[in-house]
């Protein structure tokens, strides 16, 4: 039996090879690793023509969305926090699409860290836009180990039970969730870190990075879905 085909999207960095520094496109290849470890094939995804996001949910069987630089607070219409980073328009109207036609066309999703808060955006939710500033410490930034609760009737919960630790640095969180989505795990101060569209065979979103470390659980249960 062939592999199902596993999107992973990427972006725009320069990078150095040889003698050469030149823009590439980028993905670190925890990602790719754990796809193949999951029974998949992996597929870069990079975020160019608008015009191409039909033939990739055409042709791939799941959609891993990474994570990366914060989304622009513009695209959920709020404004930029002086501490946020620069954003990536290009790639955030291009990751946008794609998830909107994967959501559409019925493929699984799995929304990593930023991937989650591009999945909540698409559906139409709101980021945090500086979360230390919401929740009154650092913790979520500094990225300190901290033990996440899991709903264990969700999709993430029956793939790696009721609790997980994580270290995962981030400086937003959904704030509003978009249409259909579900929050699944928590922080201990009730931030939300794991995300599920009702209906869907597996959208799903979480804030630590799963394709790290030895625990592919959850890329498993992606793959699992990307059969037909």
């Amino acid at each position: 039996m062939s592999r199902p085909l596993i999107g992973i999207t990427t972006y725009f960095d320069a990078a150095r090879w040889g003698t050469w520094v030149r823009e590439a496109l980028i993905s670190p290849p925890a990602y790719a690793k754990a796809v193949d470890r999951a029974g998949g094939a992996p597929v870069l995804v990079p975020p160019l023509s608008l015009g191409a996001v039909a033939g990739y949910v055409r042709g791939l069987s799941g959609l891993i969305v990474a994570g990366g630089v914060e989304v622009d607070p513009a695209a959920y219409g709020e404004e930029r926090h002086e501490r946020v980073e620069e954003p990536q328009p290009q790639r955030d109207r291009f990751e946008l699409a794609l998830v909107k036609a994967a959501v559409e066309a019925g493929v699984p999703v799995l929304g990593v860290a930023r991937g989650m808060h591009v999945i909540n955006v698409a559906q139409g939710g709101t980021l945090i836009p500086w979360l230390p500033e919401a929740v009154h410490h650092e913790r979520h930034a500094a990225g300190e180990a901290h033990v996440i609760q899991i709903s264990v009737s969700s999709k993430v919960g029956k793939a790696v039970g009721d609790r997980i630790e994580v270290v995962t640095p981030h400086h937003q969180a959904p704030r509003r969730l978009g249409e259909g989505l579900i929050a699944v795990a928590w922080a201990d101060d009730q931030i939300i870190e794991g995300v599920e569209l009702q209906g869907h065979p597996f959208c799903v979103g979480v804030q630590w990075h799963p394709e790290r470390g030895g625990d592919n659980r959850l890329v498993d249960a992606l793959v699992e879905a990307a059969i037909p």
